[in-house]
């Protein structure tokens, strides 16, 4: 046996649950958070109409929609956003 093939053996295979706490460590080293919830009906219509014209990945469309709220709460349009959405059953 070569020495690469037995550093091969030493090093055991990632699970999929290992890999995935890996990357979630790095995410929150460069100061992401994760948000996790479901959909409604009106929101998913508006995900799936945003991600097929703009191809954003998930992590894309959720950061601009919390950044677009905020803007619209600062400047005083969060009530006319929201009649906006609720006028176009959205």
């Amino acid at each position: 046996m070569s020495h690469n093939e037995s550093e091969k053996v030493k090093r055991k295979a990632l699970t999929n649950a290992e890999k995935q706490r890996r990357y979630r460590e790095r995410q929150k080293a460069k100061g992401k958070k994760e948000m996790r919830g479901y959909l409604s009906k009106e929101a998913l219509v508006c995900y799936q109409l945003i991600q097929e014209q703009t191809n954003w990945s998930d992590s894309i469309i959720l950061s601009n929609a919390v950044r677009l709220t905020y803007a619209a709460y600062k400047n005083g349009q969060i009530g006319l956003l929201n009649n906006w959405l609720n006028e176009h059953k959205l």
